[in-house]
């Protein structure tokens, strides 16, 4: 199963694109012998600054063919860790690839998100968009990792 986040704006060398390059990388590796991953980064940019719908078309033109689409929103299901790796591992089960959606500074596009199959919070906070991207990669490492039987979640 391919895990794909499709995300508005480019990471610059940073110590968030070191975790997310860390994290996505454990999560590939790990993964491999349970058919999860790999996971890549699709990085879209509105040059001209034409607002949300524009960058909805470049996300909507990114995402891979017959994904399951998942936005990162705010008005998505807050979900445990275990619940994640189920939904995940559902995916997985049902030879699914996903994709993981995460927009802009004005969030995404309501047209595009009423596409979306899932959508998903990580609270009711407003976060960056660079720290979502590493908390997604990381919930990723974790989701593999608890359908592995591993201790890296304690409960």
């Amino acid at each position: 199963m391919k895990v794909t986040i499709c995300a508005v704006g480019r990471l610059r060398k940073s110590p968030e694109l070191e975790l997310i390059t860390d994290y996505l990388e454990r999560f590939s590796k790990a993964g491999r012998g349970m058919g999860l991953g790999p996971a890549s980064v699709i990085e879209v940019e509105d040059k001209k600054n034409l607002g949300m719908e524009a960058e909805a078309a470049l996300l909507e033109r990114a995402i891979p063919a017959g994904s399951v689409m998942v936005t990162l929103d705010e008005r998505g299901d807050v979900v445990s860790s275990p619940e994640f790796a189920t939904r995940l591992g559902g995916w997985r089960d049902g030879a699914r690839d996903v994709t993981f959606v995460i927009g802009g500074a004005d969030g995404i596009a309501p047209g595009l998100r009423a596409k979306a199959d899932w959508s998903l919070s990580f609270g009711r906070m407003v976060w960056p968009h660079m720290l979502v991207r590493v908390m997604l990669a990381e919930q990723l490492y974790r989701a593999g990792q608890i359908l592995a039987g591993t201790p890296y979640h304690r409960v």
